[in-house]
């Protein structure tokens, strides 16, 4: 017997069904127009997601560039100014040089101090191309204002025909590397 419940069951579910799937313009409609609001309703939701999705991933995008490009700068950078260290020891020699220079100008004409001065200017030359190779070059000061930045100041002196904070003269040269103070100049300024 309850094989026979079960098998009239399930032939008035079928019916039923069957009953349901029949075309009924009144409900389908209503059916049609609900089911299209929840469509449109999935797709404007799917968009914006998509929309959301694309701008994260823009984003993310940028970012990766832009710590690419910064990370590029930063190594640039550290193989610009890798030999900072390493130019601002030479710099006593580039004085020494310098020094030598002045002290051979002394107007004496003997031979041997002619060849020795000549030996001093190619090695001062040869060292200074090497500085102009590696972005090292010396600051132009003499007859500018005072820049706190570029100069220390070792001794003021009175000049009334300039202007107060003038370069007047250079105790100690000053150099750059590329676009950085490698050293600061030694001037004596107006006051």
């Amino acid at each position: 017997m309850m094989n026979s419940n079960k098998k009239n069951q399930e032939g008035h579910n079928k019916e039923n069904l069957q009953e349901n799937c029949e075309p009924d313009e009144q409900i389908s409609n209503a059916e049609n127009e609900d089911c299209c609001q929840a469509a449109d309703t999935d797709v404007d939701a799917i968009l914006a997601e998509n929309q959301k999705l694309k701008n994260d991933f823009l984003r993310a995008y940028a970012d990766a560039e832009n710590t690419k490009k910064r990370c590029q700068a930063e190594m640039e950078k550290g193989l610009k100014f890798a030999v900072a260290d390493f130019a601002k020891s030479l710099l006593p020699v580039a004085d020494n040089l310098q020094r030598a220079l002045d002290a051979c100008n002394g107007g004496e004409s003997d031979e041997t101090v002619n060849g020795l001065l000549k030996g001093i200017e190619l090695t001062q030359s040869e060292l200074l191309k090497v500085f102009d190779k590696f972005g090292i070059h010396k600051m132009d000061i003499m007859g500018k204002v005072f820049d706190p930045n570029f100069h220390q100041v070792v001794q003021e002196v009175e000049d009334k025909t300039k202007e107060t904070g003038t370069v007047i003269a250079e105790i100690q040269t000053g150099y750059m590397i590329h676009d950085r103070i490698l050293r600061e100049a030694m001037v004596v300024v107006t006051k």
